[in-house]
């Protein structure tokens, strides 16, 4: 499944502020990094992968459409995948966003690549 170009317009248009932002087509959707580092994407799978702080897993993942991100059977720690239905509302994506890229600005920056 290809990601959803309208969700990716809608998260760059929350992020179009952001200082050092990259995109890059990662895991079959579109990633939005911070200093290198990845916050949110527009999902292959659908909806909104965003990354948050893993201690905070357990707690976000009792939301509604709100499940960790497995990949290749594992499921990733600190990695969420949000369902579409849960981002139709803007005030709900700048929430997710808003948490991404929040976790991914306390991120050591990674240095760029050559």
């Amino acid at each position: 499944m290809a990601y959803d170009h309208e969700l990716a317009d809608r998260v760059r248009e929350l992020v179009a502020r952001e200082q050092h932002l990259t995109e890059r087509r990662m895991f079959g959707g579109l990633a939005f990094l911070v200093d290198g580092n990845m916050a949110v994407a527009a999902s292959g799978q659908g909806g909104l992968m965003v990354r948050v702080d893993p201690e905070d897993t357990g707690v976000l993942t009792g939301e509604a459409g709100v499940q960790p991100m497995v990949m290749r059977g594992r499921e990733l720690r600190g990695w969420l995948h949000v369902d579409a239905s849960a981002v139709r509302a803007r005030d709900q994506l700048e929430r997710w966003v808003a948490l991404g890229v929040g976790y991914a600005r306390s991120l050591p920056a990674k240095t760029p690549r050559r």
